[in-house]
């Protein structure tokens, strides 16, 4: 009797689920990148760790979506 892992090898691989990771790991990291110049041009006063706890806060917001 065999486990589900050795049916699973069986099957066909599909890429379509790395591949949607991929897509979207490479769009939030354009967002955050967006996000970092928007905030230093439109609010050149914010101080280095307020950028930071910004950014971090916009992470968050983006893995929670």
């Amino acid at each position: 009797m065999s486990d589900g892992n050795f049916n699973r090898a069986l099957l066909p691989s599909t890429p379509y689920r790395s591949g949607f990771n991929m897509g979207r790991s490479q769009g939030i990291r354009a967002s955050r990148k967006a996000m970092e110049r928007v905030l230093r041009t439109t609010l050149p006063q914010l101080g280095e760790d307020t950028l930071q706890a910004m950014l971090e806060a916009f992470d968050n917001e983006m893995r929670e979506s």
